[in-house]
């Protein structure tokens, strides 16, 4: 058993602590608390349990052949242990969410090598209320007005009085 209970996973409290929202910090209380009685619980129990001592009760019982058979019976009594069947899909979600948030990491570390340059960009460019139109026109050329789109802008053709 104490093989077994050193395959186990342990819970790293902080790690968890740290993302719990306020809001839900009773119920992390009282999961934790639960959880180390019943760490607490499996510890005090033995690595086996107690061995039956056969020689005992073949002296004690008087039907002969009773403890015989229920010492057969005994050790042909196999428990079986459940199949855990749910920590492959963990470790699989575990691993999608993972790579997941690495490529999101990524794409924010694009965004905002981005952002920066646009920032370096109104930070060194000339305030806008010195600007001229030919200034303005080369820091933001979305804005440059497009003259075989819009010939007479600001005013209408006469086709149209």
């Amino acid at each position: 058993m104490s093989g077994r209970r050193a395959a186990l996973k342990s819970i790293d409290w902080l790690a968890f602590a740290e993302r719990v929202p306020p809001n839900q910090r009773t119920m992390f209380n009282a999961l934790k608390t639960r959880s180390d009685a019943i760490a607490a619980k499996l510890r005090s129990l033995p690595e086996k349990p107690a061995s039956i001592d056969w020689n005992y009760y073949r002296s004690a019982v008087a039907k002969a052949g009773m403890v015989d058979e229920f010492e057969k019976q005994f050790n042909a009594l196999k428990i079986p242990e459940p199949v855990d069947t749910q920590t492959a899909l963990i470790n699989a979600q575990e691993a999608e969410s993972n790579k997941s948030a690495v490529a999101y990491i990524e794409a924010s570390k694009s965004r905002i090598a981005e952002y920066e340059k646009q920032l370096d960009k109104f930070k060194n460019m000339i305030p806008f209320d010195q600007m001229t139109i030919e200034d303005l026109n080369d820091t933001f050329p979305e804005t440059k007005l497009d003259k075989a789109k819009h010939p007479y802008w600001p005013h209408k053709p006469i086709a149209d009085l």
